[in-house]
């Protein structure tokens, strides 16, 4: 497994390399963010762990123009910013996953095994069920000409529905899909966020798109329905 490393603290650099490298981990190293976007678009990696402040180009912009450059590789930001505002910054512009210092090593090697294993999907297409569109590459969501505002884990949950649209799928498959292998949440956690959705894309629209399928879990509809 190849990953690229972009940290400008060079004994943190180090301490990284020595231990994926332990871990049978191929492993390049940039200091600053121009050299660490060069690198990423010109060479192919499994995943990326990016730190946020970085000389040259922080590692928000650096991610933000790794996709719209389509680079689609999972993208870990690691940061000593650890506040919530900052989690939402980084994984709007598309990070994968946001881990803040000091970590556990073995939660970091968890979550990047966990992010090969998922891959860098293309998210350029527009994703549409009637009038609700979804656009993974902008993090934008609308239905019809009205902006809807999600959360990171709204928004994606909803790509996953979307994505499946159709097709019943279980809170299972949802959290396999969602959620990371490190910090897998209670089943029950998906009901909330279902619930949101709803109220957020249907329910304020008149509309019913996500049902609930007995047994097996939800899905969402191509074809709407209104409440009534």
């Amino acid at each position: 497994m190849r990953v690229l490393v972009v940290e400008d603290d060079r004994r943190l650099a180090g301490l990284l390399v020595r231990g994926l490298t332990a871990e049978n981990f191929v492993v390049d190293v940039e200091y600053d963010g121009r050299d660490g976007l060069w690198r990423a678009t010109e060479h192919a990696y499994d995943v990326i762990v990016l730190d946020v402040m970085l000389p040259g180009l922080n590692g928000y912009r650096v991610c933000a123009q790794l996709r719209s450059a389509e680079v689609w590789t999972p993208i870990l930001m690691l940061t000593a910013k650890d506040g919530e505002l900052d989690e939402v910054e980084g994984l709007d512009t598309g990070a994968d996953d946001y881990l803040t210092k000091p970590f556990s090593y073995l939660v970091l090697v968890a979550r990047l095994r966990a992010l090969a294993r998922r891959g860098g999907t293309p998210r350029t297409a527009v994703l549409r069920a009637g009038d609700l569109e979804l656009n993974p590459a902008a993090r934008t969501c609308r239905r019809g000409d009205t902006p809807i505002t999600l959360t990171a884990k709204e928004f994606a949950v909803l790509e996953f529905l979307l994505r499946h649209r159709d097709r019943a799928v279980s809170k299972i498959e949802i959290i396999a899909g969602v959620w990371d292998e490190a910090r897998e949440p209670d089943p029950n956690l998906v009901e909330v966020y279902i619930s949101t959705l709803r109220r957020k894309i249907d329910a304020s629209f008149g509309r019913r798109s996500i049902t609930t399928v007995r047994g097996i879990g939800y899905r969402l509809d191509s074809k709407e329905r209104g409440l009534a």
